[in-house]
């Protein structure tokens, strides 16, 4: 498991657990009472059902801000997620020191000087944001620039 992926499950998995609830009752409930009239129509609708309950989970939006400033609040220390890598996957309770960074750095194929923190800590919160936004979450306006 990558780094992104760590932080990913740390934000997103919650919503994820809570995201699941197919409506698949109600159109097998119609679809058993037409298949003794036409057999054909069942199968129609049955197709796409399956296609929107999985399509629903991925796209659903979470609000990061809000996820970050839950778990910030729950932490004994001051934490500046919104401007520090390093504070942000502390509010995970990730590893945030300078090899998990750099590992992160190079998952989103970063070119800059890993030698140079400060300049790839600016840039890693950035990047973080952008994909975060990417994969469904809700990140506020003044972090995706």
């Amino acid at each position: 498991m990558g780094i992104f992926d760590s932080i990913s499950e740390a934000i997103f998995g919650k919503a994820a657990n809570a995201a699941p609830v197919p409506p698949s009752a109600p159109p097998s409930t119609t679809t058993t009472a037409q298949a003794p009239q036409t057999p054909q129509t069942p199968q129609t609708p049955q197709a796409p059902a399956p296609t929107q309950p999985k399509a629903a989970p991925s796209v659903q939006a979470v609000d990061i801000a809000a996820v970050l400033e839950k778990a910030v609040a729950a932490k004994k220390q001051k934490l500046h997620w919104r401007t520090s890598i390093v504070d942000l996957m502390k509010a995970l309770d990730l590893d945030s020191g300078l090899e998990a960074r750099k590992k992160l750095a190079k998952e989103f194929n970063y070119t800059g000087d890993t030698s140079d923190s400060a300049k790839m800590n600016v840039w890693l919160h950035k990047a973080l944001m952008k994909k975060l936004a990417d994969n469904g979450g809700k990140v506020p306006a003044d972090l995706l620039d």
